[in-house]
């Protein structure tokens, strides 16, 4: 264990440290600049395209909405990342490690927008007219590059369905060993049953659960921090200053840290809003909309909500509850938990451990709707499905009973890796982007309902979707919607 640690350390110092903070910076950089930081100025147009149904198709099923992905990438997003991985960002980093996170949230989300509008313009369409796509497909038909695209979809399935799983294991270990005192075994072999009911059935069960736990527990997690803040009023302005002073290395807590600073809180804000990493596109193209933007601006929003209200909720309630965040003791998790019990007492714990467990719980199901998905991409054999099912719920229970430090590290890794492949593509592929991203800024600056057809873009090509009978419905159903609006 100590020899696989030490290797981990090399591999994670310099391939998911500075390098990967240099390409996510310059890339998120880039696209806020071409889109003129769309990405949040553009607030209230994304929550009314949250609004948008998606209907029923021609064969009476019915559509994926835009709302159904938005929550499909928010369940995976709000897990470990926003709980413990918030608290190791705190703890290595200090209170200025938030100002970071919030800094790479606001450049990533235009960078989610690019991922997620190739992601809507190269999707296929299955034969039971509902669609597929993500960063594999457009790598292969958007890039060219099939081997590439099946390199990735590999990550996919090992990151997201192994990998990433063990740190949502870990996470729910972890407060469920402080709160009610599980052995992190038993919980393990608990949560891998749990787990079982649900991805040996279907993708259907996903989206309803997605659709059902995300809100409410959002909700409720939202409520409480609030809560805590008025209950520790007090001590709100001097927690923003310390936030500021010690991001800009003002502070003598930062001055020797800067650097261990603003890795943990973009590290931590990467895996917790998955911006640039090429796995919220996988969900971004099933959606039934009229533009490839409008996913895009979907899922922009999606990373802005996570990093910016529910990891902000979590520090907030870290910081202001003066919790000795810096104490060897108390490392991830843990800092949450000790947080609440001091504002609640015991009751406050065991809140938040079950928030927590409804949390990442709906994370590990929808980590597995990633893997799903490209394993069907790889190969249509029914046994390498069952396979990576049983190997799923086998890392379920290994993420329990292994080492914190050890997992996070494995997560960076990973992440690492995915980013820097999806870059590559949104690089080669940003004309592309781009122009999508024109075509259709000048529909809704002249007032319409932006729709699409691909031979709108001339760069645009092996393209399944956007072709003639497709625009035609989209027209129809534009003109309905006006009709109905106007008898309003």
């Amino acid at each position: 264990m100590v020899l696989i640690d030490s290797v981990l350390n090399t591999l994670f110092s310099s391939f998911s440290g500075y390098l990967l903070i240099f390409l996510l910076f310059t890339i998120g950089l880039f696209f806020s600049f071409q889109i003129n930081f769309t990405q949040v100025k553009k607030l209230k147009h994304m929550l009314l395209l949250l609004l948008e149904q998606a209907g029923i198709g021609k064969s009476k099923q019915e559509r994926i909405s835009s709302f159904s992905t938005f929550c499909i990438p928010l369940a995976s997003r709000i897990g470990a990342g926003n709980f413990a991985g918030v608290g190791i960002a705190i703890s290595l980093g200090g209170a200025g490690a938030v100002f970071w996170m919030w800094v790479i949230a606001i450049i990533g989300a235009a960078s989610c927008l690019i991922e997620n509008t190739l992601a809507q313009a190269y999707k296929r369409k299955l034969r039971d007219g509902s669609f597929m796509g993500g960063p594999a497909v457009y790598i292969a038909f958007g890039v060219k590059s099939r081997k590439m695209a099946l390199l990735f979809s590999i990550l996919m399935v090992v990151s997201y369905g192994l990998i990433f799983n063990l740190a949502q294991s870990n996470t729910i270990a972890g407060v469920m060993e402080v709160a009610f005192s599980m052995s992190p075994l038993s919980v393990g072999i608990n949560l891998a049953v749990f787990t079982g009911v649900i991805i040996f059935g279907s993708l259907s069960g996903v989206l309803k659960i997605t659709q059902i736990l995300f809100p409410i527990a959002s909700c409720v997690y939202l409520l409480i921090a609030i809560i805590v803040l008025v209950m520790n009023y007090q001590q709100i302005i001097p927690m923003l200053a310390q936030i500021i002073k010690e991001a800009l290395g003002f502070s003598q807590a930062s001055a020797g840290a800067f650097g261990m600073m603003v890795i943990q809180g973009i590290k931590r804000s990467v895996f917790s809003n998955e911006a640039g990493m090429g796995s919220t596109p996988n969900a971004g193209a099933m959606a039934y909309v009229s533009h490839p933007v409008k996913q895009g601006f979907i899922q922009a929003l999606g990373v802005l909500t996570t990093t910016l209200i529910l990891s902000t909720a979590t520090a907030f309630i870290i910081l202001v509850s003066q919790v000795n965040y810096i104490s060897p003791e108390l490392t991830g998790i843990d800092l949450i938990y000790s947080a609440m019990d001091r504002n609640f007492e015991e009751s406050g714990g065991n809140i938040i451990a079950i928030l927590i467990f409804t949390f990442v719980y709906s994370t590990v199901v929808v980590n597995y709707f990633y893997g799903e998905t490209n394993i069907k991409y790889i190969t249509h054999a029914p046994w390498a499905l069952q396979v990576f099912r049983l190997s799923v719920l086998l890392m379920v229970i290994l993420g329990a009973i292994l080492p914190l430090g050890l997992v996070w590290k494995a997560v960076d890794f990973f992440v690492a890796i995915l980013a820097f492949i999806n870059i590559w593509a949104l690089v080669l592929l940003r004309k592309v982007a781009l122009k999508l991203f024109k075509h259709y800024m000048q529909q809704l600056m002249r007032g319409e309902d932006p729709i699409f057809h691909k031979k709108a873009i001339a760069e645009l090509h092996d393209v399944e979707c956007w072709g003639d009978e497709d625009f035609k419905v989209f027209q129809a159903e534009l003109k309905k919607r006006k009709h109905l609006k106007s008898e309003l």
